[in-house]
């Protein structure tokens, strides 16, 4: 039986990749040098640039959310790095 916590862990990681893959490869394509290659519609171009918000929205809050789960760690790494010795 997989532990609860870390099947969440990975379904984040997951989307955090799926969402980072979306955004990067609709910001490639969008670019002024590039969307002129495509010959989009504007229906199309208007699509493509929601996929590419929503996926950056997406990525933030699941970002926020793999920051929360991991805060106890960067804090406690955080602390032995800057440690006096």
């Amino acid at each position: 039986m997989v532990n609860k916590k870390l099947l969440q862990k990975y379904w984040i990681d997951v989307g955090l990749a799926t969402s980072f893959s979306l955004s990067f490869i609709t910001g490639i394509i969008k670019l002024p040098i590039l969307i002129g290659k495509f010959g989009f519609s504007k229906i199309t171009l208007i699509t493509l640039m929601k996929i590419h918000d929503l996926s950056g929205i997406i990525m933030s809050l699941l970002v926020i959310t793999h920051i929360i789960q991991h805060w106890k760690w960067i804090t406690s790494m955080t602390k032995n790095i800057f440690k006096k010795k």
